[in-house]
């Protein structure tokens, strides 16, 4: 027998809660915020790398990224976060390679819809002390594992398209 939708079933999981909320969540529209796509190639094995950190709250992976700068361009403001969060000196895209979407949880439990800028930064050194120390786990790894440890759908779409960019960019016949 045919399951009769009556359309009183409960939504559950991630969709169903937004539904319950969306009104609400998105009626001041998407914050933006930058991050830092940092990149390397392994010092012993010459490998292409990127980087991930957990974040503080929830420890899921994702990139360097946080609320812009008063005063400075998106592209800086990312240098800023690798450095703060990462201890990686880098320099940044001007253009932004990408954007990501995902909700941010603030202090009081409320959502906020945010918008990522990712900025492309060529790694060009690492500080052993910076401000976010002990804070988070630092992982180096390839993009293809960066992409399955991530949560958000587009950052891992990012991931994925950052080793066709970067291995073009650094190949002298392309």
């Amino acid at each position: 027998m045919a399951h009769k939708d009556t359309g009183k079933r409960k939504a559950t999981g991630l969709l169903g809660e937004l539904a319950a909320v969306a009104d609400r969540l998105f009626s001041a529209g998407f914050q933006t915020q930058c991050g830092a796509l940092c990149h390397r190639h392994n010092p012993v094995t010459g490998a292409l790398e990127v980087l991930l950190v957990t974040s503080r709250e929830s420890g899921r992976w994702i990139i360097p990224k946080g609320w812009p700068v008063k005063g400075k361009t998106l592209c800086r403001s990312a240098e800023i976060e690798a450095l703060e969060e990462a201890g990686v000196r880098g320099k940044a895209r001007k253009k932004p390679f990408g954007y990501f979407t995902y909700l941010k949880e603030r202090d009081d439990g409320s959502l906020a819809p945010c918008t990522v800028e990712v900025h492309l930064v060529e790694t060009r050194g690492i500080v052993t002390s910076f401000r976010e120390k002990g804070q988070r786990r630092i992982e180096w790894m390839s993009c293809a594992e960066a992409a399955r440890r991530v949560r958000e759908p587009e950052l891992k779409g990012l991931l994925l398209g950052a080793e066709r960019k970067l291995r073009k960019r650094t190949d002298p016949a392309g």
